[in-house]
C-alpha cells in the first residue's frame, strides 16, 4: 500500500510521543511539510479513495462467501458501513477547508496550525478508511480459512431491551447499550443513518447542550408564569417515537426571566450546568410541576427504559480560587441557603450552640444568627467550619436530588433515574464540590456518571500526565471509580451517559489507538458500566458538522466549538473500534457479567469525613488502590453505610489505611463488624480523631474478630503483603507471573470458575510493553488455554502486547 503522509503540523499538535504512544500501522512525518507534499496529497486524493474502493468490492465479495457458509458478517457490515460513511466525509472536508479550519481554529491546541490541520485531515481519513478495511478483509480471510473461530454478534435490540435489576437484557441474554451523547441534534430520531447498529440506537430526550434549554430537554421553561405549559416546547417530548428504548435528560442550566423577576436570589449559588438555588422554593415549586408532568406523560414510553437523568455534572464548588469561578459559580448563597445551613447546624449540635461557637471560635448568641463567608477560604480546611459548611453543602444537593426523585415518582413509581457525576468529584482530594458520591449512588435507581480516561497526554499547559510515565493510558480512576460505585450500589444499572474515553476538554488525538480504544471500553464495562453514550457525534448525514457547529461559536472553553476537531468525527479507525469493542463485549456479555459479579475479598474503608478533612486523601488512596490492582482479584470499598446495610459475609477483611478523621458513627460501625466476627488490618495514624478534629481515645478492639494493626513504618508493600496474606484463601486458583521489562506489574486478571471445574480467565495489559505472561494454577494443576474470541489454543507461556485484552477458557489437566 502506498504510504501518503499526514504531515508536520499533525504531528506536532497531535499527541504523538515515541515510547508513550504507540501507533497501530499508520506513520507521521515529523519532517516539515513543503508546499510541494501538500499538492501532491490533494492529487493522489482520488487514488487513496480508489485503493479504498476497490478493497470495499474486495470484502464485499468475502462477505458474499461467508454468508453462503452461515458465518456472522455483522463486524465488517460495521466496517463496510464507517468505510462509506468516512470516504463521504473526507470528501465533504475537502470541499469545504474553511469550515474545518475554523472548527481546528476553535480547539486552541490546534489552532495555530488549523490552516495545515485542515487540507491534510482528508488524506487522514481515507487511510485510516484503508487501515479499517486491510484489518476487516484480513480477520474475515482467516475465518474463512478456518483459522479462527469468532463468536456470532449479540446485537442490541433497540425496540425490546429491558432494564433489569443490575444489567439490561436483550432476547434473554445481557446486553451493553451503547450510543453517542450530544448526537446530531436537528436529525430525527428517525433517521437510520443516525440511529443504527453501527453508531447506536439510543433515543435521547435533552441532550443537546447549545443552546441550553431546547431540542427535547426537559426544561425550566416548560411551565408559563400563569401556571400553564409551554405545548410547543412539550410536544419536543411528547413527540419522540415510541419505538427505540433510550433516556431522558432534566436540563437544569437556565431559568425564565418571570422567575428571577419573582425571586431576585434565584442565581445565587448557581453553578454552571444547575443554573439557580437549588433551595430556592420557587424553583422547587415550578420544577415539582414539570417533573410530576412530564413523568406522568412519559410514563410506559420505551424513551425511559434507562431512565431520567436528573442532572448533568451537578456540582457547587464553594472554595475561593477555584477555576469554576471564572464561569461566576458560588459566588454568594442565598438567604435560603443560609437559613437552611442554620437548621442544619442547629440539627447537626443538637441545639448546643456552645459547642458550635467553641469549634468555630465564635460567639454567636443564637442559630438564626450564625453567618459564613461563601466562597469559604481554602485555609480553613481541616477546621471544624470547613467540615460543617463541606457537609452541609454535599447533604443539600442530596436534598434537592431526593426532591426531584420523589417528585417524580410520585407519578411514575417504576421510572429509573440516574445522576450524571463526575468521577473527580469522588476521584480528586477536593471535596467542597457539594457532591456525596456515596449518597447519590445510594439515592437513585441507577449508578450514573461521565467516567473519562485519557489514551494520551494531557494538552492543557502544566497539566500532569504522569500516568504515562507507568501506563499506556488512564486506566486508574476509571477503574477505582468504577471499583468503589460497584461497591456501593451492586445491585443497579451503570449508566456512562457522557463516556469520555475518546476525547474530552483535556486531552485527544487525532490518531488514538484503536489497542487503546478497545482496552479502556472492555475495562470499564469488565468494571460495572452497563450502558455508555459516548462524546460525542456531530455529524450530518451528508458529512457537515451538525447544526450547533455551523456559524460562528463562543462557548465556555472545553466547549462544544473546540471539541469536534481531533475527535471521532475525524476518526474512521476510533468510531469504527468502538462498535467492533461493543460487539465483542455484547457477544460475551454473559461471561462479563460472571467476571465482574465475584465477590471482593478485600475491601478497602473510604470515609468523606477524612476526605473532607485533609488535602490527600484520594492521592494516598489512589496509591494504594493501584498496589493491589495487577493481584488478580477484584477490589471493593466498605464504608459506615455498606457495612451497616449490605451482607458483611460478602467480603473477608477490610482494610483501613490512612483515615484519621471518622464519624462517632463510622467508628461505631467498624466496631460492629468486628464484633460480628469480621477482620480489620488498621495503620496506627487512622481512627485517632473525629470529623473537628477532636482526639478519640477510644480503640478498636478485636471481639469476636480480628484485628490486626499495622507497624507504624509500614509502607504501601507492607500493607499489601499483609492485607493479601489476610485473603490468601480466597485469591483465585488461577496465577499469571508477568515479565514486562519494568519494575511495575502492568497486567490485571479476573477468574471465576465455571461448574465444568474450567476457569474463565479475562486479561488486560495497560503497560507500554508487550508482557511475558505465564499462567499456572495455584493448585499445581497442567493447563490447556482455548482464545474465547479466536477459537485457538494457548500455551502457558505467552505474550500479551501494550493494551492487548484476552478471554481465555482455561482447563485444568
Amino acid at each position: 500500500m502506498k504510504r501518503h503522509l499526514i504531515g508536520a503540523s499533525i504531528a506536532s499538535a497531535l499527541l504523538l510521543t515515541t515510547a508513550c504512544n504507540k501507533q497501530d500501522n499508520t506513520s507521521i512525518n515529523t519532517t516539515p511539510v513543503k508546499a510541494e507534499a501538500t499538492k501532491l496529497e490533494v492529487a493522489a486524493t482520488s487514488e487513496l479513495e480508489q485503493q479504498a474502493r476497490v478493497k470495499l468490492k474486495t470484502l464485499a465479495g468475502m462477505m458474499d462467501e461467508a454468508r453462503a457458509k452461515n458465518i456472522d458478517v455483522a463486524r465488517e457490515e460495521t466496517i463496510v458501513w464507517f468505510s462509506e460513511q468516512f470516504l463521504k466525509f473526507a470528501n465533504w472536508d475537502e470541499a469545504n477547508p474553511d469550515t474545518i479550519e475554523k472548527a481546528f481554529g476553535y480547539e486552541r491546541y490546534y489552532a495555530e496550525n488549523k490552516k495545515q490541520l485542515a487540507l491534510e485531515l482528508p488524506t487522514f481519513e481515507r487511510q485510516k478508511v484503508i487501515e479499517i478495511l486491510d484489518k476487516g478483509i484480513d480477520v474475515l480471510g482467516q475465518e474463512l480459512r478456518g483459522e479462527i473461530k469468532r463468536r456470532p454478534v449479540n446485537k442490541v435490540d433497540w425496540q425490546g431491551t429491558k432494564a433489569a435489576d443490575n444489567m439490561f437484557i436483550s432476547n434473554g441474554k445481557p446486553i451493553f447499550p451503547y450510543d453517542y451523547f450530544s448526537k446530531t441534534v436537528g436529525q430525527p430520531l428517525t433517521n437510520t443513518d443516525v440511529y443504527n447498529d453501527h453508531l447506536g440506537a439510543l433515543y435521547h430526550g435533552g441532550e443537546n447542550l447549545y443552546p441550553v434549554d431546547h431540542d427535547r430537554a426537559i426544561n425550566s421553561f416548560l411551565l408559563n408564569e400563569d401556571g400553564t405549559f409551554n405545548q410547543e416546547l412539550m410536544k419536543e417530548l411528547t413527540d419522540i417515537p415510541d419505538t427505540n428504548i433510550g433516556f431522558l435528560y432534566y436540563w437544569i442550566m437556565g431559568i425564565p426571566e418571570w422567575i428571577e423577576k419573582q425571586e431576585p436570589e434565584v442565581r445565587k449559588g448557581r453553578s454552571l450546568f444547575t443554573g439557580f438555588d437549588i433551595d430556592n422554593p420557587l424553583v422547587r415549586d415550578v420544577w415539582g410541576k414539570i417533573i410530576r408532568e412530564t413523568g406522568r406523560l412519559t410514563k410506559g414510553k420505551k424513551v425511559t427504559e434507562l431512565g431520567f437523568v436528573l442532572a448533568n455534572e451537578p456540582h457547587w464548588y464553594a472554595e475561593k480560587g477555584h477555576w469554576t469561578h471564572k464561569f461566576k459559580e458560588m459566588n454568594d448563597i442565598s438567604s435560603y441557603t443560609l437559613n437552611k445551613f442554620r437548621a442544619w447546624l442547629d440539627t447537626k449540635y443538637t441545639g448546643n450552640l456552645a459547642e458550635l461557637n467553641t469549634n468555630w471560635g465564635t460567639s454567636f448568641k443564637s442559630f438564626d444568627q450564625v453567618t459564613i463567608e461563601i466562597p469559604i477560604d481554602p485555609a480553613l480546611l481541616g477546621t471544624p467550619i470547613w467540615y460543617d459548611w463541606s457537609r452541609y453543602n454535599m447533604d443539600r444537593s442530596t436534598d434537592w436530588f431526593s426532591y426531584v426523585q420523589n417528585e417524580l415518582h410520585s407519578v411514575n413509581s417504576d421510572a429509573h433515574t440516574s445522576i450524571k457525576i463526575m468521577p473527580r468529584m469522588f476521584m480528586e482530594d477536593a471535596r467542597s464540590g457539594g457532591i456525596d458520591t456515596e449518597a447519590l449512588a445510594e439515592l437513585t435507581t441507577m449508578v450514573g456518571h461521565d467516567a473519562k480516561a485519557f489514551g494520551s497526554k494531557n494538552i492543557r499547559p502544566g497539566k500532569s500526565s504522569k500516568w504515562l510515565e507507568k501506563y499506556a493510558y488512564s486506566w486508574g480512576k476509571v477503574a477505582m471509580f468504577h471499583d468503589f460505585m460497584e461497591s456501593v450500589a451492586p445491585n443497579k444499572i451503570n449508566f456512562n451517559s457522557e463516556s469520555h474515553f475518546l476525547s474530552s476538554g483535556q486531552w485527544r488525538d487525532l490518531d488514538t489507538r484503536t489497542s487503546y480504544v478497545r482496552s479502556v471500553y472492555w475495562l470499564a464495562t469488565l468494571l460495572g458500566m452497563d450502558a455508555n453514550t459516548g462524546w460525542f457525534w456531530a455529524r450530518d448525514p451528508d458529512g457537515s458538522p451538525e447544526d450547533r457547529l455551523e456559524g460562528d461559536l463562543d462557548f465556555f472553553d472545553p466547549g462544544l466549538g473546540g471539541a469536534y476537531a481531533g475527535s471521532n468525527n475525524m476518526q474512521p479507525h476510533v468510531t469504527n473500534e468502538v462498535t467492533q469493542v461493543m460487539y465483542d463485549l455484547n457477544s460475551f456479555s454473559e461471561e462479563i457479567v460472571e467476571l465482574r459479579e465475584q465477590a471482593r475479598p478485600l475491601r478497602l474503608f473510604y470515609s468523606e469525613t477524612t476526605a473532607i478533612n485533609t488535602t490527600d486523601y484520594m492521592t494516598k488512596g489512589y496509591k494504594l488502590y493501584e498496589e493491589l490492582f495487577f493481584e488478580g482479584a477484584p477490589l471493593g470499598f466498605v464504608t459506615k453505610n455498606i457495612i451497616e446495610k449490605q451482607d458483611n459475609s460478602s467480603w473477608d477483611t477490610v482494610l483501613v489505611y490512612n483515615n484519621p478523621n471518622v464519624s462517632d458513627g463510622e467508628f461505631a460501625a467498624l466496631q460492629a463488624y468486628l464484633n460480628t466476627g469480621g477482620t480489620i488490618i488498621q495503620d496506627v495514624n487512622s481512627l485517632t480523631l473525629n470529623e473537628y478534629g477532636q482526639t478519640r481515645t477510644d480503640k478498636l478492639i478485636a471481639g469476636k474478630g480480628k484485628l490486626v494493626i499495622l507497624e507504624a513504618d509500614a509502607n504501601l508493600a507492607k500493607v499489601k503483603q499483609v492485607a493479601l496474606t489476610e485473603v490468601a484463601d480466597k485469591m483465585p486458583n488461577v496465577v499469571i507471573a508477568e515479565d514486562n521489562s519494568v519494575d511495575h506489574k502492568t497486567t490485571t486478571w479476573r477468574t471465576v470458575k465455571q461448574a465444568d471445574g474450567s476457569y474463565l480467565v479475562n486479561i488486560l495489559n495497560v503497560g507500554h510493553n508487550t508482557a511475558q505472561l505465564d499462567l499456572t494454577l495455584r493448585d499445581g494443576q497442567s493447563v490447556s488455554i482455548t482464545n474465547m474470541m479466536t477459537g485457538n489454543t494457548l500455551e502457558p507461556s505467552f505474550q500479551l502486547k501494550s493494551e492487548g485484552v484476552l478471554l481465555l477458557k482455561v482447563v485444568p489437566q
